[in-house]
C-alpha cells in the first residue's frame, strides 16, 4: 500500500479537533488509568460507532492526562472527521517510568507479550467497559500505537486477539513467536527504514512471522529515509485511516 503526500500537516489537522474529555478509570484489578475519551459529536439513537484504542509513545508518559494527545490521537480524530466517520477513541496515559509492555534485545522484541501486566489488563477492561456502556460496534474495535505504543499494540494483540477488527503498529516490534495467536487480525505495520531509536528490523520480523503463520491481511510499509517519526505521515494519511475503518470482524 503506497502512502500519499498530504497538503495538510499533522499539526494543522490536530489544531482543529475538539479535546477529548479527561477521565479516570479504576479497573477491577485496582489499577487506576488516566485517559481521554473522544465521542462522536452527535450520537444517533439506534446507531453504533467504531472505537479506537490509541497507545502513545514513551515521551508522553506522565500524570497530566494530556500529553498522550500530543502525537497521533488528535490527527486520527481530525482525519476521521474529514472522512465523515464518527468515532469513539480512548487514549490512556502510561504512568512515569512505566512501559505498556517492555522490550528486550535492543528494541527488537517484547519480553513477555500477553504476560502478567496489571496496567494492560486494566486498559483492556476499560475498552470492554466502554463497549458495554457506549453505543460501540463490537465488530469495529481498532487498535493502534506508536513507538512504545506499537510495542503495546503487539502486546494487546496477544492479550486479547479476538477483540480487534484491525491494528496499526507504528515504529515498534513484538514477539514473532506469538504471531499465530493473532494472524486472523488485519494488520498494517509502519516504520521508517532509517529509524535510529527503534530498529525497523523489529517490524520486519513481525511481518515475516505473521506471513509464515498464515496471515492473509498483513502489510508492511517502510518509509525510505525516515527516522523515528514515522507516525506523522501515517496518521495524517486519509487512506490509512480509511483502511482502518473499513475493516470489520466477520464472526
Amino acid at each position: 500500500m503506497k502512502t500519499k503526500t498530504l497538503l495538510l500537516s499533522a499539526a494543522m489537522l490536530s489544531c482543529c479537533a475538539a479535546q477529548p474529555a479527561a477521565k479516570t478509570w479504576t479497573a477491577p484489578n485496582g489499577t487506576e488509568v488516566l485517559y481521554r475519551l473522544a465521542e462522536p459529536e452527535k450520537i444517533e439513537a439506534g446507531k453504533t460507532y467504531p472505537l479506537v484504542l490509541f497507545l502513545h509513545g514513551s515521551g508522553q508518559r506522565g500524570t497530566d492526562n494530556k500529553a498522550q494527545l500530543k502525537n497521533g490521537a488528535m490527527t486520527i480524530l481530525k482525519v476521521a472527521e474529514e472522512l465523515e466517520e464518527p468515532v469513539f477513541l480512548i487514549a490512556p496515559q502510561c504512568p512515569p517510568n512505566r512501559w505498556w509492555s517492555e522490550a528486550v534485545g535492543g528494541w527488537l522484541r517484547l519480553s513477555d507479550a500477553g504476560g502478567k501486566n496489571p496496567l494492560m489488563d486494566a486498559i483492556l477492561a476499560l475498552v470492554e467497559e466502554t463497549a458495554k456502556t457506549q453505543p460501540i460496534d463490537r465488530k469495529r474495535i481498532y487498535l493502534t500505537g506508536l513507538s512504545m505504543g506499537a510495542f503495546g499494540t503487539f502486546d494487546m494483540l496477544v492479550r486479547s486477539p479476538d477483540t480487534w477488527a484491525a491494528a496499526i503498529p507504528v515504529c515498534g516490534a513484538g514477539d514473532p513467536g506469538t504471531a499465530e495467536k493473532f494472524k486472523h487480525v488485519p494488520i498494517h505495520i509502519f516504520h521508517g527504514d532509517a529509524d535510529e531509536v527503534v530498529p525497523p528490523e523489529g517490524s520486519k520480523l513481525m511481518a515475516e512471522a505473521l506471513e509464515k503463520a498464515g496471515a492473509t491481511d498483513v502489510k508492511l510499509t517502510l518509509y525510505p529515509g525516515v527516522t523515528h517519526d514515522s507516525w506523522t505521515q501515517t496518521y495524517a494519511n486519509p487512506e490509512v485511516i480509511r483502511w482502518l475503518f473499513s475493516q470489520k470482524k466477520t464472526d
